[in-house]
């Protein structure tokens, strides 16, 4: 668990703009000093992670050399999106989704999953930092530079780097032109960096290069130059010239290229040369099958539209399918849903073969019964419905058993969220059989075990807990680095009453995966449930350090310090969510409970009344408001409120108690006697008080 960084006022991290990166390096050489690390972050280089690459290659050495177990714990992160670096620190255990053939893939990571590796990455970057700083080493520095020509991997890497990092023991210098950047990163600059603008020196001596050597010098750089004389020469060759440079490059680059390198500069420069349409049409599902497999949206969308516009869709149309199809997907996760409905159409419009309406079909169900907002089971079976006709027309026998098991578990899924369980069970279990009686056991076995998973998760609603519970410990079995099995295994857990099993899961998931919010948040859940309150604070706050825009998690701690009587720190964070999100019902409501606590009941009113102003119908305000008015001698508003409270939960025994307290403080004992009694009839009524307050009532109404 990373340690909170300190944020000193001196030397905070640094943001450099200028036109030229050598002006700019210049300046940060002088600021920086020796211990920097450039990391020149281009994404015509090595793609996604272009620059963070550089970073750690030149951090790991010392790290593993002196932290083998820092760098372990962090393995997965480190290495999943830069495989290269097992070079250094050795391989990362593999899951089961990366072991098969790329064609029998069905198994695809995102945006999301891209982040929590990033956050990953710099939960180890902070904390090597603070090894280094208390043994007495010099801080790390690290300069990114080109960061506005960084794929967004990169830039949401830095981005966190800037506020999770404490520049005392790790400055981030961000160099480039002032260009947009991704929100993330231009927000992180504006809060954590001071800003320098390089002005442009007096110009240089006459460059004396030919105009063939500077074209061959903007080529070698990957089209990263920012040499005025180098573009303006690039831009006035000879085209043939040029695309002779431009494949002599890739010819250069090809042998023992990194997977970087098959996203950066391979597919940049056959593009460029002279055959675009058939090597870069190639290079660029090279590129594409690679950053789809790690899960780089927004390069796999970068790689789908590039190789669309190089692919002739009548000569290459499996390529055009696939690049349309990846695209469409990648889409998804970046929440760009009618971008990604419009390529499926586009499929439609282009072809009629059957394989382009599967697909299709299949990716417009599920942008309806998953992504949607509303969701849409009925436009999503309508759909699917015809992915699956068209799989049982396919041709091929054995391709027609494939498409006809995966399209029937896609179905199964809209069955399920339609609340036809049964059906959905059987969809999946007849599609199970079929596959393995006609495949080899080692034949697709990520999507055997993705419908294993769906029935298992399928048996876990219909409440065959035993046999889900058996299900998922099967799963893990089979692909033990899959830590959403441990999680689910864990979720059956506590249903079943094991809190020790699931803590268990949860424990050994936390050291298997990498850093996702969920999963802490998850696992602090379950720590409360056995009263390790120390060990659930710690939970949430690593979540709220990596996403401190999460209001559940932030809520949940607040209410967590409310309770154990820390009513400053609760408030701390109401207002670190009210400063986010200042119309928040939950948090406004949080405000006035902690103003309660405090006894400042007139302040409670005020920010329940705006709790209730944003969520007219919500209970717990309205309960917590009663309170405040009846301590301030407003017995009838009390009453009004529990009234509006009893309308929307129906009969509780602890708010009829309470009404009748507050009729009867306004002397009304009719109805108070009304309300105690109501309560007395209710499971869970505090017995003892409620017979008092009914005596006090009934002698009240007898003039006793």
């Amino acid at each position: 668990m990373p340690v909170q960084g300190r944020h000193p006022a001196r030397r905070p991290h640094l943001r450099l703009t200028g036109a030229r990166r050598a002006d700019r390096l210049r300046r940060a050489a002088e600021e920086t000093g020796e211990h920097a690390v450039v990391c020149v972050c281009h994404r015509r280089l090595r793609g996604p992670y272009t620059g963070a690459d550089t970073a750690l290659r030149a951090l790991l050495p010392d790290a593993y050399a002196r932290w083998p177990e820092l760098v372990d714990h962090h393995r997965v992160e480190l290495l999943y999106g830069i495989p290269e670096l097992a070079e250094i620190v050795g391989p990362a255990p593999q899951q089961l989704a990366f072991t098969g053939p790329f064609e029998q893939r069905t198994r695809f990571y995102g945006a999301h999953m891209i982040r929590c590796m990033n956050q990953g990455i710099v939960t180890f970057l902070a904390e090597y930092a603070r090894r280094v700083a208390d043994a007495g080493g010099a801080p790390p520095c690290l300069v990114f530079e080109d960061v506005h020509a960084a794929e967004h991997t990169t830039q949401e890497l830095v981005a966190l780097l800037l506020r999770r990092c404490d520049p005392g023991t790790l400055r981030v210098v961000v160099s480039g032109a002032d260009e947009e950047l991704l929100p993330e990163l231009a927000e992180a600059l504006a809060h954590h960096a001071d800003t320098v603008h390089v002005a442009e020196p007096h110009p240089d001596a006459e460059d004396r290069r030919t105009a063939e050597e500077l074209v061959r010098a903007y080529v070698t750089a990957d089209g990263t130059s920012d040499d005025p004389a180098e573009i303006a020469a690039y831009a006035a060759a000879e085209q043939a010239f040029v695309r002779e440079l431009h494949d002599l490059r890739a010819d250069e680059l090809t042998p023992g290229a990194s997977s970087g390198t098959k996203m950066g500069a391979i597919p940049y420069h056959r593009e460029r040369g002279a055959d675009p349409g058939g090597r870069g049409r190639e290079a660029l599902t090279d590129a594409l099958r690679v950053s789809a497999v790690i899960g780089f949206s927004t390069a796999t969308l970068d790689f789908g539209h590039r190789g669309r516009a190089v692919t002739d869709p009548s000569a290459h149309p499996d390529d055009f399918r696939r690049f349309t199809a990846l695209a469409a997907n990648a889409l998804v996760p970046l929440n760009r849903l009618e971008e990604s409905h419009e390529l499926c159409m586009d499929l439609r419009r282009r072809f009629t073969d059957p394989n382009a309406h599967m697909i299709s079909s299949y990716g417009i169900a599920m942008l309806y019964t998953r992504f949607y907002s509303p969701r849409d089971h009925e436009t999503a079976l309508a759909w699917q419905n015809n992915a699956v006709a068209i799989a049982a027309l396919l041709p091929d026998p054995k391709e027609r058993l494939l498409r006809q098991v995966f399209n029937d578990n896609a179905l199964a899924l809209i069955e399920m969220h339609r609340g036809n369980l049964h059906h959905a069970l059987d969809l999946v279990r007849t599609g199970m059989e079929r596959l393995d009686a006609a495949l080899d056991p080692d034949e697709w076995v990520v999507h055997r075990s993705q419908l294993l998973y769906n029935r298992t998760r399928l048996l876990a609603a219909l409440g065959r807990h035993d046999e889900a519970y058996a299900g998922f410990t099967t799963l893990i079995e089979m692909d033990p680095y899959y830590t959403d099995y441990l999680s689910e295994r864990a979720k059956l857990a506590r249903k079943r009453g094991d809190i020790a099993a699931a803590l268990a899961d949860y424990d050994r998931a936390v050291v298997m995966a990498p850093p996702f919010p969920e999963l802490y948040y998850n696992r602090a859940t379950a720590r409360l449930e056995v009263g390790d309150v120390e060990g659930a604070l710690a939970d949430l706050g690593y979540v709220l350090e990596m996403e401190p825009q999460d209001m559940p998690t932030r809520l949940r701690r607040a209410e967590l310090h409310l309770d154990g009587g820390d009513l400053d720190a609760a408030e701390a964070d109401v207002a670190a969510g009210l400063a986010l999100r200042p119309s928040d019902p939950d948090l406004l409501c949080m405000q006035g409970t902690i103003a309660l606590e405090r006894g400042d009941d007139e302040e409670a009113v005020r920010r329940l009344d705006a709790a209730i102003a944003a969520q007219p119908e919500y209970a717990g305000a309205l309960v917590n408001r009663a309170v405040a008015r009846f301590r301030l001698g407003r017995p009838s508003d009390a009453a009004d409120d529990l009234t509006r409270a009893l309308d929307i939960v129906g009969d509780h025994p602890d708010v009829l108690l309470n009404r009748g307290l507050a009729h009867e403080a306004a002397g009304r004992p009719g109805p108070a006697l009304a309300d105690f009694e109501a309560a007395l009839a209710l499971p869970g009524a505090d017995t003892a008080e409620l017979t008092a307050a009914r005596d006090r009532c009934l002698a009240l109404l007898a003039g006793v």
